[in-house]
């Protein structure tokens, strides 16, 4: 993915060859997995205070929890496709994603400031969340930023925790999406969580069934219950209706990883090899086994239906697409 996926967005990724207009502006940091409503009060912070220069989103893959714990490796809302994509549709100039590897790991937080804040970046404005750390052993606060600021050049702006009582957080959308509640993830996200991938062939139960599907295997540590859901699926620059199962498909005693399977509605046509986007809307049911294959069919005619009419409703305004 490049620069020329996302127009008027550059998207930089490590600091060589940085442009030297993506210098001298404004810069948030965060990991902004999900990019929920709490890093887009970061951003839009980063946005709308900017005296001159690009404003930039600083970020970094793989996940430093997944660095320090590759044996148990974080359960992403965002991998790095779609983290991208929700960051260049939050009216910024770019967005820089370094690697987080040994080297970025031992650097203390002031030779994070001196060698990437200010020595590549030449930032006049940082912007962070309130719960933002970095450095060697998170050495670096919101509050060491705001005191480094002045030696350095720049100023500090830290935004407070969003939602109140219940504030939002990466964490709490994994726990409802692990849930099934969908409906609550995507309204702490601020847009309908999606996941993307390439379309794979599978075991073709579907088709035998009247229901062809669009295969994804997602990681295996993806948030997500499994079960059926109602979702629209993209492809093609095409926004479908669909039902979709994420799960091991219990009735036929399949092993492996689960599989997101997407029956698209009045659809036909060769998706495999194809990239798609698949938006959550709601959440249907568990998986479950029936009696017999004429049980099961019935059920996912009911599943169909339920779906269609779900996905009927205009989607709230609150809570947009992003794939579309």
């Amino acid at each position: 993915m490049s620069s020329a996926s996302f127009p008027g967005f550059h998207l930089q990724l490590g600091l060589d060859g940085l442009p030297q207009d993506l210098r001298g502006g404004t810069v948030a940091i965060g990991n902004f997995d999900g990019v929920h409503r709490g890093h887009k009060a970061v951003l839009a912070a980063a946005r709308d205070t900017a005296s001159h220069g690009p404003v930039l989103a600083l970020t970094f893959e793989p996940h430093p929890r997944t660095y320090f714990a590759p044996q148990a490796p974080l359960p992403r809302l965002t991998p790095p496709a779609e983290k991208r994509l929700l960051l260049s549709r939050q009216g910024l100039s770019g967005m820089v994603e370094l690697p987080f590897d040994a080297e970025l790991a031992a650097l203390s937080a002031e030779d994070f400031l001196t060698r990437i804040l200010v020595g590549a970046l030449a930032a006049h404005t940082v912007v962070v969340g309130w719960d933002f750390h970095f450095g060697k052993a998170r050495g670096g606060s919101p509050t060491f930023l705001a005191g480094a600021g002045p030696r350095h050049g720049f100023t500090t702006t830290i935004i407070p925790p969003f939602g109140g009582e219940q504030p939002v957080s990466s964490s709490a959308i994994r726990t409802l999406l692990s849930s099934g509640d969908v409906e609550g993830a995507n309204a702490m996200l601020g847009h309908l969580w999606f996941v993307m991938g390439e379309v794979v062939h599978g075991e073709k139960i579907g088709r035998t069934l009247g229901y062809p599907t669009a295969n994804l295997v997602l990681p295996a540590e993806t948030p997500l219950k499994q079960g059926i859901y109602a979702v629209r699926v993209a492809v093609d620059g095409r926004v479908h209706d669909a039902v979709a199962s994420f799960g091991r498909r219990p009735q036929f005693h399949q092993d492996g990883p689960p599989l997101l399977e997407s029956f698209l509605f009045d659809f036909s046509g060769d998706l495999y090899g194809k990239t798609i986007a698949v938006e959550f809307v709601a959440f249907l049911r568990s998986e479950q086994t029936f009696d017999g294959v004429a049980d099961l069919v019935a059920q996912m005619d009911r599943d169909g239906e339920r779906a269609r009419s779900i996905l009927s409703v205009p989607p709230d305004a609150n809570v947009p697409s992003m794939i579309g």
